[in-house]
């Protein structure tokens, strides 16, 4: 599902995210809690912005994410909803974002998520 066209590109015609897959494999972790694993990943590249791999949600360990209130907006990708992860005792509180309703432009967004990389450990290989 998606949002209709994001209206920040009617403002601003020279920014650019663009969505593709990742190559290779993708592991997240929160100190020894393995919290994703994927090959199925994708790289989002937006100016300004240093890249950032979005994970499906269904290559992400059960139980380790829980939703929370908060919530931003982007005027290119739409309402980010977040969630904490959960290793141990150790709650990382909003660690985790997506789209789950993205403008048209990034559409291929819906059911990824993306991790803070100052609160897990993301490898990539």
């Amino acid at each position: 599902m998606s949002n209709g066209p994001a209206p920040g590109f009617k403002t601003r015609p020279d920014h650019t995210v663009t969505v593709t897959p990742f190559t290779g494999r993708v592991r997240v972790s929160a100190g020894d809690t393995p919290v994703a694993d994927t090959t199925r990943a994708l790289a989002v590249r937006e100016n300004g912005y240093p890249p950032v791999l979005y994970i499906p949600l269904a290559d992400v360990r059960a139980g380790v994410l829980a939703k929370t209130d908060h919530h931003t907006r982007c005027p290119f990708k739409g309402t980010a909803d977040y969630w904490s992860v959960t290793a141990g005792d150790t709650v990382l509180e909003n660690a985790v974002w997506g789209y789950p309703a993205p403008y048209d432009e990034v559409a291929a967004l819906a059911g990824h998520v993306a991790f803070y990389s100052d609160r897990v450990d993301i490898h990539t290989g």
